[in-house]
């Protein structure tokens, strides 16, 4: 059963060949998955059935809770309690480590909700539910008359235990408000509609209220497969997976429909889990699925507990290990030095008023570099010098930006001079590779991904300088064409510490995996 790809950027998410494999079945209808990040298993809902199952690589599925007050969407908090929304109470409730069992919403306006149904986290801890009312329907739930009237989405604020939800829609938009998910830099939250076959998307303000929302795709229908929008996840990219006719229907960030994955029932929900976050799991009627693919899920706040700041990427390029390290596959990586050039970091150098040699010996930038491209060759992991080199006089380097302005007017970075040699301790080895380039990005105008893919590498290590202009732009397009980008932060330097650190904890956090250089030596020796 192939996928469909529908626009050439799914293929960088997901091979169209590959097979979906069942890990359980003979259950009455499944919901709610998600994945334990230290533990690794998941968890999910058998709802008509009032149960709560598990299940994980040596043991299979086993019964968790019964009665489960028919729950259905399920999540962590960054505690790694586990929120429910159960249908049989129509509350949205919090599960301790110990087992107890607390309320955190059931009322709105004095009357009761209709039946939470799915539900996520902001990182600021605040919990956003739909409430259609699925759940006062036979067998989904208990059948019982509703008392709002209506059915909108929620917000539990950060701390609150027991009060009043805040409402954060309009209370009539929705017919049956399902799925809803976060884009990766929570500055927008999806929310779809099971019955208006749609998705709209919100502004997501400094407060946690919702701005005015948009359609953000409609028609997702198909009278001729089973299948309806249900439960929605966003990937590491900003790309919207939902549940769709014939499987899961997959969005890119503008709303268009790049392409479909076929699974033999009908989906009702799905969640990223695996020890590398890379396996998407899908509760399918009477089955639970599963699929390997080439991007991982939105950083969520519960991913943190599976270990180091790598470890809880939304790439999730490394996977967490029992000492709560977290391990890279050597034969998956690449380490990439961009830019470590006499003239961009030296004193002497073109660019050395900029402050950039100063920065570089503060991040002890050269010296951690040489280590890690010491422990990659000793593995055999390909080490790629990209170095900026202007030659034929400057004929060929546009001048539109500032930056490339700014190297020719410096008569900086000319091939063959003293300016355009690495710096002394960066030099290439036997066996290394070397890249030109004219642009910021590695990737411009260049045989990196040549290199790339004739060594089979998806897994890259980029280092070198500057960390807001050439490492940023070389992650940022890394992450889009599906490689898995780890940025160990002390091996990278740009002009000062104020432009490091706002590529640092702002950009750079939503494409790559933010580390440092002891942590990718750790994991390469994990």
């Amino acid at each position: 059963m192939a996928h469909e790809a529908l626009r050439p950027e799914f293929r960088n998410l997901i091979d169209e060949q590959v097979p979906v494999r069942q890990v359980g079945s003979g259950f009455t209808f499944t919901e709610g998955p998600i994945w334990h990040p230290v533990e690794q298993y998941l968890l999910f809902s058998d709802m008509p059935a009032d149960v709560r199952r598990r299940w994980d690589e040596a043991s299979g599925v086993s019964e968790v809770m019964r009665p489960s007050n028919k729950g259905n969407g399920m999540t962590y908090d960054a505690a790694l309690n586990l929120l429910v929304c159960e249908h049989s109470t129509s509350s949205v409730v919090r599960f301790g480590p110990g087992g107890q069992r607390e309320v955190l919403a059931s009322h709105f306006e004095g009357k009761e909700l209709n039946s939470p149904n799915d539900l996520c986290v902001r990182s600021d801890g605040s919990i956003y539910f739909s409430d259609p009312w699925y759940g006062r329907m036979p067998g989904f739930g208990v059948e019982r008359p509703r008392e709002l009237g209506w059915q909108g989405v929620f917000r539990i604020p950060p701390g609150q235990r027991g009060g009043e939800p805040e409402l954060v829609v309009e209370r009539y938009t929705f017919s049956q408000p399902n799925g809803l998910c976060f884009s990766p830099d929570e500055s927008l939250l999806y929310i779809n509609d099971t019955e208006q076959a749609n998705i709209r998307v919100y502004e997501v303000r400094s407060d946690g209220s919702l701005g005015s929302g948009r359609i953000f795709a409609s028609g997702i229908k198909d009278s001729l497969k089973a299948g309806v929008p249900d439960g929605m996840k966003c990937d590491a990219e900003g790309n919207v997976w939902v549940t769709a006719p014939g499987g899961v229907w997959v969005y890119n960030p503008s709303g268009q429909l790049i392409g479909k994955l076929a699974v033999p029932e009908m989906v009702a929900n799905i969640h990223w889990g695996g020890r590398e976050w890379h396996t998407l799991f899908m509760t399918a009627s009477t089955s639970v699925y599963a699929v390997e693919t080439r991007v991982g899920p939105r950083r969520e706040p519960f991913m943190a507990a599976g270990g180091g700041t790598a470890a809880s990427s939304s790439h999730a390029a490394s996977a967490p290990s029992g000492d709560g390290a977290f391990r890279l596959e050597a034969e998956r990586c690449a380490l990439i030095i961009q830019d470590m050039q006499n003239d961009v970091v030296m004193e002497g150098g073109a660019f050395a008023d900029s402050g950039a040699p100063q920065h570089c010996r503060e991040q002890n930038c050269i010296a951690n570099i040489a280590r890690l491209a010491e422990r990659c060759r000793a593995l055999g992991i390909p080490v790629i010098h990209v170095w900026f080199e202007i030659d034929n006089d400057g004929r060929g380097l546009t001048q539109n930006a500032p930056l490339f302005e700014g190297a020719m007017a410096a008569n900086a970075l000319r091939k063959g001079t003293w300016g355009a040699q690495p710096v002394p301790g960066l030099e290439p080895h036997p066996g290394d590779h070397i890249v030109s380039k004219m642009r910021m990005s590695a990737w411009e105008g260049t045989n990196l991904e040549t290199i790339l893919k004739a060594e089979g590498r998806d897994i890259l290590i980029d280092t070198g300088a500057w960390t807001n202009m050439s490492i940023e732009h070389t992650a940022r397009t890394g992450a889009d064409k599906g490689y898995i980008m780890i940025l160990p932060e002390d091996s990278c330097s740009t002009m000062n510490a104020d432009w490091h650190r706002a590529a640092i904890d702002y950009a750079l956090q939503n494409v790559s995996a933010v580390t440092t250089t002891d942590e990718v030596l750790r994991a390469l020796d994990g």
